[in-house]
């Protein structure tokens, strides 16, 4: 992880001076405030701010102030109902505020979700570092022959070894390209044109403000297995982060987000003759080919 001497300085200082407050606090998101949790090989996520909890979730749902008289468990059975039937504005009233460093390929499928607040580090303004993103070799692979936007099997031996030299050498070449056009005692181009030279693998930062609603959204797209590998760490990340920040909200996602399926009205039909002892293939089942490999998943088969 690549925190610069400032920002660790920053950490250190806000860590060492924590402030009193009249707002609500959730104890699992104040542990994980400043500091930062690393991602790839010079990436991380940290968390900068917050505002509210679980019981924030409660309390807009009932349109109500405090607590009153509702139970912890009546809390958690609510959250559950809201989640289950696709309720979104009460966990629209949690925030989340994040600085994320992460490579520029990364960043441009994340900023797809754009239901957030987003600040980036400015290449127009400052020079970025010589950080670039170079996988692990058992994340090099090659391309799917069934998902045209997906790996396939791991490169080994050779191959692998050709393109991480490729991709170490076209980096460093391209930023001492970089170095070389910005020199003021050289060429001395605008640093606005010399970034367009730079490798999508090389990392850039943000501040990335977002609501709980979105942020499940994002999670339940970028923390799925079929999500890009190199996504997929930094919401595995942020995961962690929500679960300890509102435990009974993040149960809830695990549970009817994460860890459910989603069927079309054939694969509803099909499943209902399965369980009445039909005999159901691809051909009977009204399904295309690849809607027919994704229900045959959801069954574990």
């Amino acid at each position: 992880m690549s925190l610069t001497p400032d920002q660790q300085a920053e950490i250190d200082a806000l860590r060492s001076t924590p402030s009193q407050t009249l707002r609500v606090v959730a104890p699992g998101a104040e542990k994980h405030l400043y500091s930062a949790v690393p991602v790839l090989d010079h990436g991380f996520v940290r968390v900068i701010d917050y505002m509210g909890d679980d019981a924030a979730i409660c309390q807009a749902a009932r349109v109500s102030y405090g607590k009153g008289t509702k139970s912890v468990q009546n809390d958690e059975g609510l959250i559950r109902y809201l989640m289950r039937h696709w309720h979104s504005t009460p966990f629209e009233m949690c925030e989340l505020k994040l600085h994320v460093k992460l490579p520029v390929f990364v960043a441009r499928q994340w900023i797809r979700h754009r239901t957030a607040n987003v600040n980036e580090y400015s290449a127009r303004y400052s020079i970025l570092d010589r950080e670039f993103y170079i996988p692990a070799p058992e994340n090099v692979a090659a391309q799917s022959v069934v998902n045209n936007q997906g790996r396939g099997d791991t490169l080994e031996g050779e191959a692998a070894a050709r393109v991480l030299e490729l991709l170490k050498a076209d980096s460093t070449r391209a930023y001492d390209h970089y170095q070389e056009m910005i020199d003021e005692s050289g060429l001395g181009l605008a640093r606005e044109l010399a970034r367009m030279n730079l490798p999508a693998n090389i990392y850039t930062q943000w501040y990335w403000k977002v609501d709980l609603h979105n942020l499940f959204h994002f999670l339940r797209l970028r923390a799925d297995a079929h999500a890009q590998y190199e996504i997929r760490v930094y919401a595995e990340a942020l995961c962690k982060i929500v679960a300890d920040w509102v435990p009974f909200a993040y149960r809830a996602f695990e549970d009817c987000r994460l860890g459910a399926v989603t069927m079309s009205a054939q694969m509803v039909t099909c499943l209902q003759r399965m369980l009445k002892g039909e005999a159901v293939d691809e051909e009977n089942s009204g399904m295309s080919k690849r809607e027919w490999r994704e229900f045959q998943g959801m069954l574990g088969n």
